[in-house]
């Protein structure tokens, strides 16, 4: 299949079209399955329900054995991936996720979700999408560039050291990494759908390995690419900050630019979403009436660009591809997020110092 796209429309069309196939499964989690990091965050906090974080516990446990699987057979050079070629940098893994996990909190919405709120007919989701494309690119190509990069440099992983703990810890025992992930993979399977008692909801199970499966499959089919065309095309898996600029600079530049695997991510989640609203009969046209909202959505969409790129992703980015590979930064990154959009909530829904 990969050959045929890859014949049929070049090394960027296929991996477009490859993102657009994980982004199309997301897009439909993200409607149908209602799978939504900050939703997750709210109900623990204010419902008293775990339910959608277990689907999340059930995403990253299926992309941790699935992407441990693809490396044990040697389809996914780990070296290649983005996230563990590179040495960790732990402030910016715990200061851009704050940052991120608060903007999503005043925003409404991360990057991901607002993709699949734009897709249902939610043009404020529309502003929350294009400024986040704005800043992250800010941040990583414009006028600050310099500055993160300074504050928090990246440096190749020397010596081989690359920061996975499966590759680390596999090392120290003399055990095969895959072995080590699937048993990472399966104990987090085991607390979502066992340790912390029952699913209530099949389709919880359902939709969280869906996502799961999205991001394996982003690394197997950008992986295979890059063998195929000697590494034109990078190994990358699913986030949603970068590309959303990416896809917008695309639009304006199509003439002069190719397409790419973020590109095609963000066009697939916008019609995964589009499709599943149809079919929920949930699409609707709908706009900001509020212009304190604005100014908030604004704000947090801006925090949100500027975090994911110190952070290097986001909720997906980071909390679910990052996290396939056991990249040391990925749980510190999500639990971060996760404190900085319960700081974000806490000041929304209780209210303290400033107000929105």
């Amino acid at each position: 299949m990969l050959e045929l796209l890859l014949d049929s429309f070049g090394a960027s069309g296929a991996a477009a079209l490859a993102g657009a196939a994980g982004g199309l499964m997301l897009g439909l989690a993200a409607r149908i399955g209602r799978f939504c990091t900050l939703g997750a965050i709210e109900d623990i906090l204010y419902q008293g329900s775990d339910q959608r974080m277990r689907m999340w516990l059930i995403a990253i446990g299926v992309a941790v054995i699935g992407t441990h699987l693809l490396m044990g057979a040697g389809l996914i050079p780990p070296e290649d991936t983005a996230y563990l070629r590179r040495s960790w940098a732990p402030h910016a893994s715990i200061l851009g996720g704050v940052v991120f996990g608060y903007g999503m909190a005043l925003a409404g919405n991360c990057p991901y979700g607002a993709l699949a709120r734009l897709g249902g007919g939610d043009m404020r989701a529309f502003v929350i999408v294009v400024v986040v494309g704005l800043s992250s690119y800010f941040a990583l190509s414009g006028p600050v560039a310099r500055l993160r990069l300074w504050a928090f440099p990246q440096t190749p992983a020397e010596g081989g050291a690359m920061p996975g703990l499966s590759l680390r810890l596999g090392e120290a025992l003399g055990i095969s990494p895959a072995l080590v992930g699937c048993v990472a993979g399966v104990a987090l399977l085991f607390g979502a759908l066992g340790l912390l008692g029952r699913v209530e909801k099949r389709s919880t199970v359902f939709w969280g390995a869906l996502v799961g499966l999205a991001v394996v499959s982003g690394w197997a089919s950008t992986a295979w690419l890059a063998e195929a065309t000697f590494r034109a095309v990078p190994v990358i898996s699913h986030t949603f900050a970068e590309p959303v600029g990416e896809a917008m600079l695309w639009l304006m530049t199509a003439s002069g630019s190719s397409l790419s695997f973020g590109v095609g991510s963000v066009a697939g989640v916008l019609a995964g979403a589009f499709l599943g609203s149809l079919l929920k009969g949930h699409f609707r046209w709908e706009a900001c009436e509020d212009p304190r909202e604005l100014k908030r959505q604004i704000l947090g969409a801006a925090l949100m660009g500027i975090g994911a790129a110190v952070a290097m992703g986001c909720t997906i980015g980071q909390g679910v591809s990052a996290f396939s590979l056991l990249y040391y930064g990925a749980p510190v990154t999500f639990l971060s997020i996760i404190a900085g959009a319960a700081l974000g909530l806490r000041q929304l829904i209780e209210g303290f110092a400033l107000r929105a």
